[in-house]
């Protein structure tokens, strides 16, 4: 439930900048970013995914995964090379979403984002705090 909780609260972050930018930031259909051109929905998703990995790392860690005996640096940077990563899987199933689909872009990021959450769940438990998948029980003195 808490994993629910600071997801949700990432989610609602990366969700509600993603459309503000589309829809008032990047009002162009495309923009030039190092002679390439970009579509207004992958830059927007590019700064709205950070803001919700931000929110979402610091809920995970102190609401979540508080028992992580791993550094701060150490989960942060577990943690962004999985958002790292996310972000590209994102980036793919809202470009089919949006360009192969027809969805419009604002509902197109809310189907990528929970496309991927349970897969989120399960890799940053293993991997950025370092925590079993089995159920951790109290010692008893």
């Amino acid at each position: 439930m808490r994993f629910l909780l600071s997801a949700s609260a990432g989610f609602l972050i990366d969700m509600s900048a993603f459309y503000l930018l589309f829809h008032y930031t990047f009002v162009k259909e495309s923009y030039r970013m190092f002679s390439f051109p970009v579509r207004n929905s992958s830059v927007s998703l590019t700064i709205s995914y950070t803001l919700g990995v931000i929110v979402n790392f610091l809920m995970t860690k102190y609401l979540v995964f508080n028992e992580s005996k791993l550094s701060p640096a150490k989960q942060f940077g577990r943690f962004a090379t999985v958002a790292f990563i996310g972000f590209f899987a994102n980036l793919g199933v809202l470009k089919i979403l949006i360009q192969q689909l027809n969805i419009y872009p604002p509902y197109a990021r809310i189907g990528a984002a929970l496309s991927l959450f349970v897969a989120s769940y399960f890799v940053h438990k293993v991997f950025s705090f370092s925590l079993s998948l089995r159920q951790h029980q109290p010692n008893e003195a």
